[in-house]
């Protein structure tokens, strides 16, 4: 009997969990969206330093924003998560390539965004479920549901 009980316990502090790494990628991501849209002298430097243009600064903002509010949608976490996840192993990349700078914030980021991942794993499967039945619905000629 109290085996059927844990189960929903885990599910709860899996999710109490991911929810509190949610907050702290929602902080780190938002602050510093904020600062590259904000001139922070370090930050135009760093992507001037990158080659690219200040354009790519506001891009990268504006990934990074879309990626939080995806996060913060509940069911889509998991995406949210692993689009600025993707957006990290650039940064990382960044870092080590082009910055010669210390990769080690957003392998962090990067670290948080794979246990937001790995926690609200069950999301792809449910989203990807709906989109597929939702494809089927939409072919000519298909009968299933």
């Amino acid at each position: 009997m109290t085996d059927s009980l844990a189960i929903p316990e885990a599910g709860k502090a899996r999710n109490i969990i991911a929810g509190a790494i949610q907050s702290v990628l929602t902080v780190a991501f938002v602050a510093t969206a904020g600062a590259m849209l904000a001139n922070v002298p370090a930050i135009v430097q760093a992507f001037q330093q990158i080659g690219f243009g200040q354009w790519l600064r506001y891009a990268a903002a504006l990934v990074e924003t879309g990626g939080v509010v995806v996060l913060v949608v509940p069911g889509a976490a998991a995406f949210g998560a692993l689009w600025l996840g993707a957006t990290m192993v650039v940064a990382v990349l960044a870092h080590l390539f082009i910055l010669h700078s210390n990769p080690v914030p957003s392998l962090a980021l990067l670290g948080l965004c794979l246990a937001v991942i790995w926690l609200r794993r069950d999301e792809m499967g449910n989203l990807r479920a709906k989109f597929s039945r939702a494809v089927r619905r939409a072919k000519p000629g298909s009968s299933r549901s």
